[in-house]
């Protein structure tokens, strides 16, 4: 691992250990790559991704348990609801949040309700606190 804090954090998904200990040896001989958690299949890739929130996912396609595609489409959807919640504390509207980000309004009101439903919270005031409480997003940023 490098200590260079700019490096690309990646999270290494693979069944089978030889491969990940390999795509392991691969990344982390480059400095500006940091392998910093591997999984051994889709459902602990997503846990992983949730867990260390890495810049890159190298994900195997074939998997038990729940297969890459389907891991893929989950964390996906995890790089959007985190999007949508960043830009709700940054005071737009679902429709600015839309135009941002290219999707349908409707779009953007289900990620807040998933945002809202994850986290617990009863609206967008709480979400945007627990935005700035928890680091996400930074004043004046």
């Amino acid at each position: 691992m490098t200590d260079d804090r700019s490096a690309i954090r990646v999270l290494v998904a693979d069944d089978q250990a030889l491969m990940r200990g390999g795509f392991r040896m691969i990344l982390d001989a480059e400095s500006d790559l940091e392998v910093i958690g591997e999984a051994i299949d889709g459902a602990d890739a997503v846990r992983g991704f949730e867990r260390w929130q890495p810049d890159v996912v190298v994900m195997d396609v074939r998997m038990p348990t729940m297969d890459g595609i389907e891991a893929t489409r989950r964390i996906t959807s995890i790089d959007r609801e985190r999007e949508v919640l960043v830009l709700m504390a940054r005071g737009l509207s679902n429709a600015e949040i839309a135009s941002s980000l290219f999707v349908a309004e409707t779009t953007v009101k289900t990620h807040v309700g998933r945002v809202l439903h994850k986290l617990a919270l009863r609206d967008r005031a709480q979400a945007v606190v627990l935005a700035y409480e928890s680091g996400l997003v930074q004043p004046g940023a």
